[in-house]
């Protein structure tokens, strides 16, 4: 038999007692970061709203929005501001997204010009709506921005295009970026509680896909520490990338957005996140960035001239 419902609680009755909620891990002084208030960051805040473009800063919380606005360096979030997934990790919102913008490309190309920038990061919500994943729309943002500011150099950060990866990563490569990023967030044993939607070995496989396509393009992935992670799975994943002939590590410390989201199991030491990058340089890579604050596009121009001279210097051996 079928166990009876609660009863409803009507005028006059007691509720239960709401159940306190567990309070935050208290964030330690080396992640503390200023509320921006700067006039560089006012000026970009304003052109984003003015060509009504999203940027991953805002929509996931960046710690470090106060700095790169104030320097004019936005991350231009493409295909809307509504994800199809939800990530126990990640601040964007999720639902149905709106119809594609097409004027997202051509605005993505002035706030680039706008901006001065010599180097720009586009990334994107995941689309899993689209027939092919929103891929036609990085393809379109890479052609403005190669046809307005073709001095600029561009970085994209792509989702994991479930079950089309193979012909939207073609696409995207034949289009000419100089930096593809995927990023694999963290060790495959969290994945199904932190990123449920996705597929470990399938982002491998994306990122491996790039490099046989076009060897030239630097790739580049990241992590989360802090999320219940082994110190021993993190090296696995460094061996694991290596494999895939990534070039770039980033690392970072995983920053609860809001109590609904995972929560932080570890806030890493300065020391440590040291220890873990003296590792994957000695794995391979071309370039590693590993700190608390670090994040996919933090300081991305200054590190794609690193990756350049890397490699430079790594084939004049």
């Amino acid at each position: 038999m079928a166990e009876a419902a609660p009863p409803r609680y009507m005028a006059g009755m007691n509720a239960p007692t709401a159940l306190p909620t567990p309070p935050r891990a208290r964030k330690p002084d080396w992640i503390r970061v200023k509320a921006p208030t700067s006039e560089g960051y006012a000026e970009t805040r304003k052109l984003m709203r003015s060509l009504n473009l999203a940027t991953v800063c805002e929509e996931a919380a960046c710690p470090n929005i106060g700095e790169c606005w104030t320097k004019k360096h936005a991350t231009v979030m493409i295909l809307g501001d509504t994800c199809t997934r939800a990530c126990a990790f990640c601040n964007v919102k999720t639902g149905m997204p709106r119809a594609v913008d097409p004027f997202e490309p051509q605005n993505t190309a002035i706030a680039a010009a706008q901006l001065g920038l010599e180097h720009i990061v586009i990334t994107s919500v995941d689309r899993d709506d689209l027939p092919d994943g929103g891929a036609s729309q990085f393809v379109k943002v890479i052609e403005a921005l190669r046809r307005e500011t073709p001095k600029t150099t561009i970085e994209i950060l792509t989702p994991d295009f479930r079950n089309k990866s193979e012909e939207a990563v073609a696409r995207i490569v034949d289009a000419g970026p100089d930096v593809y990023n995927h990023n694999l967030e963290t060790v495959p044993r969290l994945y199904p509680t932190i990123r449920p939607g996705a597929r470990y070995y399938a982002s491998l496989r994306l990122l491996e896909s790039v490099k046989r396509r076009n060897p030239a393009i630097f790739t580049k992935s990241g992590v989360m520490v802090g999320l219940g992670e082994q110190r021993l799975e993190v090296h696995q994943v460094m061996d694991d990338m290596r494999s895939a002939d990534i070039d770039f590590l980033t690392m970072g410390q995983y920053l609860q957005p809001t109590p609904r989201h995972a929560n932080v199991e570890e806030f890493v030491t300065p020391q440590a996140f040291q220890a873990y990058a003296a590792i994957a340089r000695a794995k391979g890579f071309l370039l590693v960035a590993a700190s608390p604050l670090t994040r996919s596009s933090y300081h991305a121009g200054d590190d794609f001239r690193k990756m350049q001279a890397a490699r430079a210097e790594r084939l004049a051996r």
